[in-house]
């Protein structure tokens, strides 16, 4: 069974957006480099991003990082917020080959019919819909609330931050309310790229 990392790019005070759903300058470094990054899921071929007209261009620092995570991912999950803002990306999962959506609704009527999307209600219900998925590749969590709420479920393996050189002051928290104490390993990966700082955790169980 593959592991469940929770990730996000996020600001050094711990927000990955600001109230209105805003980014800012946290993605920055997408987009500030000369190395192209693919995406091998569902569909294969290079991952075209809108913004920029250029696709995902990263320091080979770290491009060498994150490639090999995006090859490692079976199954993304997320929040119907999430969702809805990005309208799931329209049908195409950005990594692995399926993309479980936590939610009380169901999947919009009429919306890409044959896209490999999974919509659940509850996160431990997801996880484990994910996890059947994904065998033994990695099940990719989207932080904030869902995230956060899988963390206090004990269903988080791993914690993975791209921390940007930003302070947002206030906005959509990477633990979204999570209130509780969760002790983290000494980080395993501290890799430092252009204008990104990327950290690996373990979960201390």
């Amino acid at each position: 069974m593959g592991v469940v990392i929770m990730h996000n790019v996020v600001s050094v005070d711990g927000f990955i957006a600001d109230k209105n759903d805003g980014v800012g300058p946290l993605h920055d470094w997408y987009f500030s480099g000369d190395t192209q990054l693919t995406k091998t899921g569902a569909g294969g071929g290079d991952y075209d991003h809108s913004q920029g007209g250029g696709g995902f261009k990263l320091s080979r620092v770290s491009a060498a990082y994150v490639q090999p995570v995006w090859d490692s991912i079976g199954v993304i999950v997320m929040g119907r917020h999430q969702f809805d803002l990005v309208n799931g990306w329209e049908g195409q999962p950005p990594a692995g080959d399926h993309v479980v959506v936590v939610s009380h609704r169901p999947k919009p009527e009429g919306w890409h019919p044959g896209a490999p999307y999974h919509f659940v209600d509850g996160v431990k219900a997801a996880i484990e819909k994910a996890q059947e998925l994904a065998g033994d590749r990695v099940v990719a969590v989207s932080a904030g609330e869902v995230g956060g709420q899988i963390l206090a479920a004990g269903l988080v393996d791993e914690v993975a931050m791209d921390v940007a050189p930003v302070v947002f002051g206030s906005g959509k928290r990477f633990f979204g309310s999570f209130d509780g104490q969760q002790l983290l390993e000494d980080p395993h990966m501290v890799i430092q790229g252009n204008r990104v700082l990327h950290l690996r955790f373990k979960v201390r169980r």
